[in-house]
């Protein structure tokens, strides 16, 4: 007997299944908890890497961006696998506007000609790289425009870039200016650049961001060859993402529009072209003027100037701007014991050529999950919740499919949506994950139940073990390796949750698996199958393991007795934000005072070289006192509430009592976080804590209007965003002292 039980511990020892499921699951009992599992078992049984593979390949055999017949193709084809699995499906159709290019000329009249190829070579090894119906290499969003000026190199076009020409003594007004690829999101780029006086702006990607530099490119290797180029949308989206003519309104077919796109507040009136490597060298190549700072090189043979000197190009470009459909295919599954309580999971399905890894891989894991989901019906299992899986068109030119079905649904998504869980591309490493802070727990606990395929351990262990991998420093790795429980990110833009969390405030999730999956495909004709079964994920293992991590999500929130919100994370979170906009501002005050006594003269003359001038930026102006202590009283009276709503979370579990009043309240409490009259300058966000950057795109601001006001140095409004921001979180607090 004693060795059957030492032989039965070492089995429960070694067996993570085992394991999981002798612990008992946050939101549900004891014996909820065991069905639970149970369902999940089954659930991970009917996942399979091979069948996903066979999705992504069908699924990308032709071009299918937003308007084009491919398009409705696959949107047709995943309303027949939806339906095959038992799901209630339809197609909800908006009317967007998308300009597609008529005309493209970039040529160089002096000091010597070139004309631009701005064509990707097709390849033999590529099998869909010379496909008929393939969008051209363009920038969606740009404007139309026929300009011929000097050329002037802006490294990656971001602010601090021109404060480095001012320094130099250059000018781009009246210039076309070239930049590189990265450190920002593109649209950024022509953003700054329009707003320094250019008149033109050419976006390529050099070799040692994205190319040889890296490593073999592609066919051999992974890494962008020297023809490759990224599409991709410039749309001002840190203002509002959508149809730019029905900007917080659903593009319907009789859906009041603003009259002309040049009347769009979120279209750039500059026209923006990007160009491969191959293109741009001739370009850099011919620059005059002085010779780039040691950090603006990049890896082409070439000495890098920045201009302007003689060099003088012409940029043509006209577009067809017209209405398109875009196809949302909604998939429902509804719940046996709470229909209007929605869980909503989506990805998009639209690509700018191909796009076997953005959106695909993506997509098609979100209908092995549903597929999945099927099989347990067919067993005689119910979500207790509604599930609605959403395939997404559009997200890559404005994600406008998301956008628009969420401004069309917004008033019963408030009422409804529990939760909404996006995905986008997916390949091989890490776990990512990103979104509502009051969520932390609940993915995290997700995350440990799932096994990653390469290594065995669950997949926090192995993002865990990555972080201190790659940790900037000693002390950063240690408080990784202290870290006993997964972090989630903080979301600013990039995809289809934007619309959902920062307009709506519906708690939202964004995940994904890479990091080992590196490449110079994005966006352009070598998003392929081909490309993706070498590179990406071979195999499709993890594929597989986002459809059963972002399915067990998808499950516990649908199943869950009391549902897994818990405040504290957020409230951690808060006060986190709180302390860093002071330590902004005390470092943007010792900045100025330290630059202030070094610039008293209206220029320098460099030491390294006295013929030079250096010409410096004038004095700016001291940073006054700003009250911080209306957020400070707020955080301090949301910690009650947090407290409070807590010891009635745990009171509920234990006493299992009726929860269904409490969970409307608990998925409805960041809707509290929402300003009525949005963020300065931008309306359509509304959520206190989470927008996109004015100048970093995808990139988060945390506390926006506060952060932002500071960063601009408009000291006047950062006081009244403070009062604002103050008074969004006595409300969350009071609402949540309420529960």
């Amino acid at each position: 007997m004693r060795k059957l039980n030492l032989l039965l511990i070492v089995i429960f020892l070694l067996n993570p299944d085992l394991r999981a499921q002798s612990r008992r699951i946050t939101g549900f009992t004891d014996s909820s908890s065991a069905s639970e599992y149970s369902t999940e078992s089954a659930f991970d049984r009917s996942i399979s890497a091979k069948h996903i593979g066979l999705s992504i390949r069908e699924l990308s055999a032709k071009p299918h961006h937003l308007g084009s017949p491919g398009s409705r193709e696959v949107a047709d084809k995943i309303m027949q696998r939806f339906q095959q699995y038992g799901f209630e499906t339809h197609l909800d159709i908006y009317q967007v506007l998308f300009p597609t290019p008529k005309k493209r000329i970039l040529e160089m009249s002096s000091p010597t000609i070139y004309r631009a190829l701005l064509k990707e070579a097709v390849l033999k090894e590529d099998a869909t790289s010379g496909q008929e119906g393939q969008l051209p290499t363009y920038n969606a969003w740009s404007d139309d425009g026929n300009v011929t000026a000097p050329l002037v190199f802006v490294n990656y076009g971001l602010p601090a870039d021109y404060d480095e020409l001012v320094k130099m003594g250059i000018d781009v007004k009246g210039k076309i200016v070239i930049v590189k690829y990265g450190m920002s999101w593109r649209g950024i780029k022509p953003k700054v650049a329009l707003e320094h006086g250019a008149i033109g702006c050419i976006i390529y990607s050099d070799p040692k961001d994205d190319g040889y530099f890296q490593g073999d490119v592609y066919p051999r290797g992974p890494f962008k060859n020297e023809y490759g180029v990224q599409r991709g949308s410039v749309m001002d989206m840190p203002i509002y993402p959508g149809d730019p003519l029905t900007p917080g309104i659903g593009a319907t077919k009789n859906a009041k529009r603003i009259a002309s796109h040049n009347d769009a507040p979120n279209l750039l009136k500059i026209p923006v072209l990007p160009i491969s490597y191959h293109d741009a060298k001739p370009l850099l190549e011919a620059l005059e003027g002085p010779v780039a700072p040691e950090s603006w090189r990049g890896a082409l043979p070439i000495t890098y100037h920045v201009g302007p000197g003689k060099t003088t190009v012409h940029l043509q470009l006209e577009f067809d701007w017209k209405l398109v459909p875009c196809y949302d295919v909604i998939a429902t599954l509804k719940g046996k014991d709470f229909p209007d309580e929605w869980v909503i999971r989506g990805n998009h399905h639209d690509a700018w050529v191909n796009g076997a890894q953005d959106p695909i891989s993506g997509q098609a894991s979100m209908l092995e999950e549903a597929k999945a989901v099927g099989e347990l019906v067919k067993t005689g299992w119910k979500p207790r919740r509604t599930l609605v899986y959403c395939a997404w068109d559009g997200e890559e030119p404005a994600l406008l499919g998301s956008t628009e079905w969420a401004e069309d649904h917004d008033s019963v998504l408030k009422q409804k949506a529990v939760l909404y869980i996006n995905s986008d591309g997916n390949g091989r490493g890490f776990l990512y994950a990103g979104g509502s802070h009051s969520l932390e727990g609940f993915v995290d606990e997700v995350a440990k139940g799932i096994n990653d395929p390469e290594t065995g351990v669950n997949v926090y262990e192995r993002q865990k073990a990555q972080q201190i991998a790659t940790a900037p420093d000693l002390k950063r790795a240690k408080e990784d390796m202290a870290k006993t429980s997964l972090s989630l990110d903080a979301l600013g833009s990039g995809s289809d949750f934007s619309a959902f969390l920062q307009h709506l405030g519906v708690p939202s999730l964004n995940i994904g698996y890479g990091g080992e999956d590196n490449g110079g495909e994005y966006h352009s004709i070598y998003d392929s199958y081909d490309n993706f079964i070498r590179f990406k994920d071979p195999g499709f293992p993890y594929e597989a393991v986002l459809a059963k991590t972002a399915g067990h999500l998808s499950l516990r929130m649908a199943d869950a007795d009391l549902l897994p919100f818990d405040f504290r994370s957020l409230y951690s979170k808060i006060r986190t934000y709180s302390a860093e906009l002071q330590t902004i501002l005390n470092n943007l005050r010792e900045n100025t005072e330290i630059s202030n006594e070094v610039l008293k003269g209206k220029y320098l003359t460099l030491a390294s070289d006295t013929a030079k001038p250096f010409f410096a930026p004038k004095p700016k102006e001291e940073v006054p006192y700003i009250d911080f202590s209306p957020l400070q009283n707020a955080v301090a009276k949301l910690e009650k509430g947090v407290e409070h709503a807590h010891e009635i979370w745990e009171r509920a579990e234990r006493n299992r009592e009726d929860h269904d009043h409490l969970n409307q309240l608990l998925y409805r409490a960041e809707q509290q976080l929402l300003l009525e009259s949005g963020l300065p300058e931008r309306s359509w966000y509304k959520h206190v804590l989470y927008a996109p950057g004015m100048y970093t795109g995808y990139g988060v601001k945390t506390m926006p209007g506060i952060r932002e006001a500071i960063e601009q140095r408009d000291f006047k409004r950062a006081n009244e965003e403070i009062k604002r921001t103050a008074a969004a979180l006595e409300k969350l607090g009071k609402y949540l002292e309420e529960l």
